[in-house]
């Protein structure tokens, strides 16, 4: 594995950084004494809906823990997740089915 110089990860944090910064200014600084349109806000709405999946995905899919190969009891849990979300609207009962199913499923299958 190769490491990367400290110029190059500096550079990459913090420019990174404002442009985090950035987003955000535009939002609060700019934009923040003035209505939003409606339009705006209804799609602001589903940001985390947006965000979580691209988030979660990746360690579904590809868990670092199995060397990238997908195994059932990610799979199980990412399923019971969803269909706990879609019947009770409930992002927290989600999560905790979700994480419940997992940990019952690794113990299960070994």
């Amino acid at each position: 594995m190769h490491q990367i110089d400290t110029q190059t990860l500096w550079t990459i944090m913090i420019g990174l950084g404002l442009g985090s910064f950035g987003l955000r200014f535009v939002f609060t600084g700019i934009i923040g004494q003035r209505a939003m349109p409606e339009w705006l806000l209804r799609h602001l709405r589903y940001t985390a809906v947006a965000i979580l999946p691209g988030l979660v995905a990746p360690a579904v899919m590809w868990p670092t823990v199995t060397g990238g190969q997908p195994d059932p009891a990610r799979l199980i849990a990412a399923a019971v997740t969803v269909i706990v979300g879609y019947l009770w609207k409930n992002v927290l009962a989600a999560i905790f089915a979700g994480a419940a199913s997992l940990y019952l499923s690794l113990y299960l299958l070994g």
